[in-house]
This record gives C-alpha cells, structure tokens and sequence, in this order.
C-alpha cells in the first residue's frame, strides 16, 4: 500500500508539474502593440523572471521523473520564491498606476494575478514532493496556505484540502457528497 501510494504521488506530482511548465507565463506582445524600444526581453534568461521560474519547475519535474525528491524540492522551493517576488512586485507596480494609467495598471494586475497562481502551482507540487519524502510536517503548512489562497471552493484549494484529508490532518471531506451519491448501492 506504502508503494501504491507512492507511486500515485510522484504521477499526480509529474502531472502537475507538466501543467505548469506547458502554460505559457508570458504573454506575448499583440501585433498591434508598437514595438518595445528597451528591456522588453532581457530578463528572458534571467532566473529572476516567469521564463527563469518556468525552467525551475522543469526541472523539478525532471528531478521527480528520477526520484530526486531533495532536487525537486529545491527547485520548487526557488520557483515558488520567484513567483511570489514576481506577484508581490507586480501588485506594487499595479498601485502605482491606477488611476494614473490604468491600462498600465491592469497588465501589471494580470502579471501579479498569473504569478500568484503559478507560485501557488508550485506550492502544491512542493507539498506533494514533501508527501512523496513523508514529510507531511512540511507538507501540512503550504496546503494550508493553499487552501487560504485559493479558496476551498476553486480546483487547486480542493486538492490542497484533499490532500490534507489524505494525510489525516482533518476528517471531514469537502465539500460534502450528496446523499444521494453517498448511498450504498443496493444488490441486484
């Protein structure tokens, strides 16, 4: 059972991590916008970007497809990090300019926005990653945080909250089955 479970964990983990890693993080400039003059692109290759962020979370993936739990964690935690440097800075740049340019203001909105759902990714494949260790005192805090994030309502706070069920954390399941569907069914 111990193997079994393990072995759900690492696919749920590369699963999840290949979600990430497929989604673009950067959105593309539209043919009509005029063309950057500087700086647009030059933190690209910068680790201190979506794109920097993005190749730690593949690597991570790889480290997990090899079982390197350390490495993977490590990544995630440097991903997680970045993106949430990313998000905070981003919002702080959206108080900047709303109200003086607010379209300005809503690309920076949007950036935080799509940085915070990519650091909360992370923080769930890095809670799996510390599943998959047996760690769950590691584990326990970030689905919290999750949970508090995302909402017990949204798919990725749902996950975080069934995973804590899993783990025996809490012993109720949400949201509640229907009774309808929780009836046993009767022999023919």
């Amino acid at each position: 059972m111990v193997r079994h479970l393990g072995t759900n964990l690492i696919f749920a983990l590369i699963i999840s991590l290949g979600t990430v890693v497929s989604s673009k993080a950067v959105a593309q400039p539209k043919p009509s916008d005029p063309k950057p003059t500087t700086g647009i692109n030059t933190l690209d290759s910068s680790v201190f970007s979506f794109n920097g962020a993005d190749r730690l979370v593949s690597d991570a993936l790889d480290a997990v497809s090899k079982q390197n739990y350390d490495l993977a964690a490590s990544k995630l935690q440097d991903a997680r990090q970045i993106y949430n440097q990313l998000s905070n800075f981003y919002q702080d740049l959206t108080g900047i300019f709303t109200g003086l340019d607010n379209r300005i203001a809503d690309s920076h909105r949007q950036k935080a926005l799509q940085a915070a759902q990519l650091r909360d990714k992370s923080t769930y494949q890095l809670a799996l990653v510390y599943r998959a260790k047996n760690q769950p005192e590691l584990a326990i805090p970030l689905l919290i945080q999750l949970v508090r994030s995302q909402q017990p309502t949204r798919d990725l706070g749902k996950q975080a909250y069934q995973q804590l069920f899993e783990l025996g954390f809490v012993d109720e399941v949400f949201p509640k089955a229907s009774a309808s569907t929780t009836a046993p069914a009767k022999p023919n």
